[in-house]
């Protein structure tokens, strides 16, 4: 499991505050692809005050059918990988950008519980994935604890803090 604190709601703001300053200076837009999230990440971004400036577009693609329809996402990966995958997140993050004009992309897909977790894939599993627009994505697989909640907050700080790092000039 990775060893983290829970961030709270400030620790979230000032992640995303963060984000919003590289993306201005970069002058990018950000598409986000969110499946346990839910919606989170996108959520913290735009409670940045001007986020229209940098934020473009935020995609929750829960099911199979809306990571098929909405990202492209291969049916073969699905069936082959499962949705929380290393090939899923990868597919999920450039079917963001390949359907927007957004300039960086994340993508996460994971289980944040407390049911659906395997002895291969426990609660807690996330695979979070970042991509520029002409580069190639990179992915990571993260081991969270907690409930839920715990899970999808440190899946949210994850995300946030890879985009910098991973997507360097």
């Amino acid at each position: 499991m990775e060893s983290r604190s829970i961030p709270g709601d400030a620790e979230l703001l000032q992640l995303a505050r963060k984000v919003a300053d590289w993306l201005q200076r970069q002058q990018l837009m950000l598409v986000t692809a969110e499946s346990c999230t839910g919606g989170w990440i996108a959520k913290t971004l735009t409670d940045v005050p001007g986020s229209s400036a940098w934020f473009h577009a935020g995609l929750v693609t829960y099911s199979y059918e809306a990571k098929k329809a909405l990202l492209g996402v291969n049916p073969a990966t699905l069936e082959q990988t499962g949705a929380v995958s290393r090939e899923t997140a990868l597919e999920m993050v450039s079917g963001a950008l390949a359907r927007s004009s957004a300039g960086v992309a994340v993508a996460v897909t994971g289980i944040a519980g407390p049911d659906g977790g395997t002895p291969d894939k426990p609660v807690g599993m996330v695979w979070i994935s970042w991509q520029r627009r002409g580069g190639k994505p990179c992915a990571r697989v993260f081991r969270f604890s907690g409930d839920r909640e715990a899970v999808r907050r440190q899946s949210v700080a994850a995300a946030l803090s890879g985009l910098s790092k991973n997507l360097t000039v």
